[in-house]
């Protein structure tokens, strides 16, 4: 039991602690939003990481030749939806620093808490590198003895507590660099910032899939 909650809470912060685009548009969507968004985001990521976690858990094995034909088309999904992140955080972020230039701020419309919390749901859902480690990590810890269903339901759950624990840590240091930065131009300087990382990221995961 002990070490079924140790190997999840270890494979949990392992997936979730490197810094990519969904972190970065997480931090970036509090800093410009609430801390109550930004959990209900965090929460979306921990979902996946917690659901990925329970299938390579069920499926051991017989996952990753089912997984692997999809790999390509998973991550070219996913560099088209982080290069439109980015381009929609860049455009909004300028047009918005126009308006406020002129006359009246413009009345902004935030996502919903439930709309955030899918929409990040769904963008670590489509990296297939959240259910490649995590099959990885139980095939190379599979042994002679196959665990119960009582310690596959705790490293599930030490993972999903994991993964939450991170991403709501991030999310406050959103809400916290959101509160820093209250000028016109330097939430817009972070945004035009947030948008050319997940650029880079997104032209990094093109380049290792040609």
């Amino acid at each position: 039991m002990t070490a079924a909650l140790i190997a999840g809470l270890l494979a949990g912060y392992g997936i979730a602690m490197p810094v990519g685009a969904i972190a970065t548009y997480l931090v970036a969507l509090t800093a410009r939003t609430s801390l109550k968004l930004g959990a209900f985001a965090a929460l979306g990521v921990a979902t996946a990481d917690g659901l990925y976690a329970l299938i390579a858990t069920l499926g051991g094995s017989a996952l990753a030749p089912l997984i692997e034909p999809i790999t390509v088309p998973l991550k070219w999904i996913s560099v088209l939806v982080l290069l439109a992140l980015a381009t929609r955080g860049a455009t909004t972020a300028i047009t918005h620093h126009r308006r406020l230039q002129s006359t009246k701020p413009p009345p902004t419309t935030p996502p919903s808490a439930t709309r955030a919390y899918f929409a990040l749901l769904a963008m670590t859902m489509l990296n297939p590198t959240t259910v490649i480690y995590f099959t990885a990590l139980v095939l190379g810890s599979q042994d002679a003895t196959t665990p119960t269903h009582l310690e596959q339901s705790v490293f599930v759950l030490a993972a999903f507590a994991a993964s939450a624990s991170w991403q709501l840590a991030l999310a406050t240091s959103g809400a916290l660099l959101g509160r820093l930065l209250t000028t016109p131009t330097a939430r817009l300087l972070t945004a035009l910032l947030s948008s050319l990382l997940i650029t880079a990221l997104a032209l990094h995961l093109l380049v290792s899939t040609l």
